[in-house]
């Protein structure tokens, strides 16, 4: 007899709580500087989280839909570009529409202070630039992965 457990259907969620952050991490828009979320992603695996990096200039859609399909708990976005309040938005805006509320987004990059509260008020928080320390960043995405993991638990 097997020593393992067995799955019920409907009855798991307690056995996958456990589970690592799982994080996306995406530079949408055109923006082919990598070196700060390549810098993260290894940061981000080493905090023992789940990384995906989604590659330089994905389309929001592609962000959208790699991170439903991949069921990350947070989606991060990072444009040193300055196009952060269209492409940011855009992706906001695309997981509203598709009913998505249990992942989070946040953002980073060259981001003046001025539009911070804006992409707030979208729901993208963080929003971190260059010199931030990467325990404060790494603090704020398990924040954010603990509060839409709440979210699934509770079914919304």
């Amino acid at each position: 007899m097997s020593e393992g457990k067995s799955l019920e259907p409907g009855k798991n969620q307690s056995l996958f709580n456990e589970r690592p952050i799982k994080i996306l991490l995406a530079k949408p828009g055109i923006d082919g500087h990598d070196r700060g979320i390549l810098v993260l992603a290894k940061a981000f695996r080493d905090a023992g989280m789940e990384v995906i990096y989604a590659g330089l200039l994905p389309t929001p859609e592609q962000v959208v839909d790699t991170a439903i399909n991949e069921d990350v708990d947070v989606v991060a976005l990072s444009l040193l570009n300055g196009a952060h309040m269209t492409v940011f938005k855009k992706v906001a805006d695309l997981m509203r529409e598709k009913g998505v509320k249990d992942i989070a987004i946040v953002g980073g990059g060259t981001i003046p202070d001025a539009d911070k509260p804006k992409l707030e008020r979208m729901g993208i928080s963080g929003n971190y630039g260059p010199g931030t320390q990467i325990s404060v960043i790494i603090d704020h995405i398990r924040k954010r992965a603990e509060e839409v993991r709440k979210l699934k638990s509770a079914g919304q």
